[in-house]
């Protein structure tokens, strides 16, 4: 009879001590690798006694969707994450809480023409990013090709087979590398771009982390990434070079607030942390490698490490978080449906066209040339098109709940459609310039 009052004590023990562990523990969701987030750990920890950080790594669009699926008092305290739609996104459906209190004043208000914090104070700049290209150098030598400067290098015929990307609906950093092709040379013509660098492809990967890894082990040749894939790869000793293409933008990496953490008080300390001279100084680390946001001035910078301004001043691209995020998933299921499950078909397609023009040169003819720029256009045209990415219902559509049966049909049906037209693309590119390959010989 007395086990009863005895349970109930120590049950509520157990709940006290439970309640100290969360009050305790600020929860980051990050798309970042371990490199940064165990840096960050360590220093916060060490400088914020009684306070835990746990991590929890997520690609930038699962990390998304893991902070609409929980309810308020169970998400994770801090997003942390590349990709400013992706704060957009979640800003849009009130899922950011302003805390002004954690910026850091020396910050600067703008990079180039973009705003460093959301103007709403939903998000703050953490840390600065450009995209571009890293290749190996011993890769390059062996192979004898030269170093790529712009995107449009990709596309020649040496490059087949060569190149590395992973997949924007993986990888947010991916998703920002393809947006800002997409903006810097329009859409149809950044899509044309696109697809032909694809098809030299050797490879998607299904993580970000993927590409790097590959240039650095030599696995790959050149990879499409952010900047601090490639710095850090080269200020770590792997034989490995990075360059920001002209058609580039530099925005920030952002950190907020996530409405209905569970321990705002805490998850304050861990943002303003990061935005700290202490945090700021950590980018620096070789395993990490990013830009600050805070001026070079109050900082040790590594000698040689790139001027952001310079970048940001030259960059051709002045980055539209507004129109990234409009069109998000239909850059992406477009992406999937023409380029990641359709790869070997658009490589083949590639292989074919690259033939028919180094017979060509050798061999000229008029009615080849003509077969071979239909097969041009059936291999590199996007399947939808300016006007359609335009159309406010057409978007629409892609941002509805997929778990809606009918909606679900109904964007199913959308994909397998550009599935096909793409399959069946690929196959008539190829066997047009196989037919302009056999009229030149």
């Amino acid at each position: 009879m007395q086990r009863t009052p005895i349970l109930h004590l120590l049950a509520a023990s157990l709940l006290l001590c439970w309640g100290a562990a969360q009050a305790g523990t600020v929860t980051v969701v990050t798309s970042f690798p371990k490199e940064l987030t165990d840096a960050y750990k360590k220093g916060f920890e060490a400088a914020n006694a009684g306070i835990k950080l746990e991590v929890l790594n997520k690609n930038t669009t699962a990390a998304i969707a893991y902070i609409k699926e929980l309810s308020p008092g169970q998400r994770p305290d801090v997003m942390w994450a590349s990709a400013p739609d992706a704060f957009e996104v979640l800003a849009r459906d009130k899922l950011l809480t302003a805390a002004p209190e954690v910026k850091n004043p020396h910050v600067p208000a703008k990079i180039g023409n973009y705003p460093i914090n959301d103007p709403q104070g939903l998000y703050y700049g953490q840390a600065l990013a450009g995209y571009g290209m890293m290749w190996n150098t011993r890769y390059l030598q062996a192979n004898k090709l030269p170093a790529p400067k712009e995107w449009s290098d990709l596309a020649r015929p040496e490059y087949f087979g060569h190149v590395a990307i992973s997949s924007p609906s993986r990888s947010g950093t991916t998703h920002l590398t393809v947006e800002t092709m997409l903006q810097g040379e329009g859409w149809d013509k950044g899509w044309t771009q696109l697809l032909e660098i694809m098809g030299n492809c050797a490879a998607i990967t299904d993580r970000s982390f993927g590409v790097p890894d590959g240039v650095n082990s030599g696995q790959y040749g050149i990879g499409m990434v952010i900047d601090f894939f490639g710095l850090a790869g080269k200020y770590s000793g792997f034989p490995v070079e990075f360059a920001y293409p002209s058609v580039t933008a530099v925005v920030p990496a952002n950190i907020g607030l996530v409405t209905g953490g569970k321990n705002a008080d805490e998850a304050k300390k861990f943002i303003a942390y990061t935005l700290s001279k202490e945090g700021q100084q950590l980018l620096f680390d070789p395993k990490i490698s990013r830009l600050p946001v805070l001026p070079y001035a109050d900082l040790k910078v590594p000698a040689g490490y790139p001027d952001v301004q310079a970048v940001a001043k030259r960059a051709k691209v002045q980055f539209d978080s507004d129109l990234s995020e409009s069109r998000y998933q239909v850059v992406v299921s477009l992406f999937d449906q023409m380029v990641t499950f359709r790869l070997k078909e658009l490589q083949a397609a590639t292989k074919a066209i690259h033939d028919a023009e180094q017979k060509l040169k050798a061999k000229p003819n008029p009615q080849a040339a003509d077969l071979l720029k239909q097969a041009r256009g059936f291999a590199y045209s996007p399947l939808v098109g300016q006007d359609n990415v335009k159309n406010e219902q057409f978007l629409e559509l892609f941002r509805k709940n997929r778990r809606d049966v009918a909606v679900s049909k109904q964007l199913t049906g959308q994909e397998e459609l550009w599935a096909s037209k793409a399959k069946a693309n690929y196959a008539k590119a190829t066997e047009l310039a196989n037919e302009a390959v056999a009229l030149a010989r």
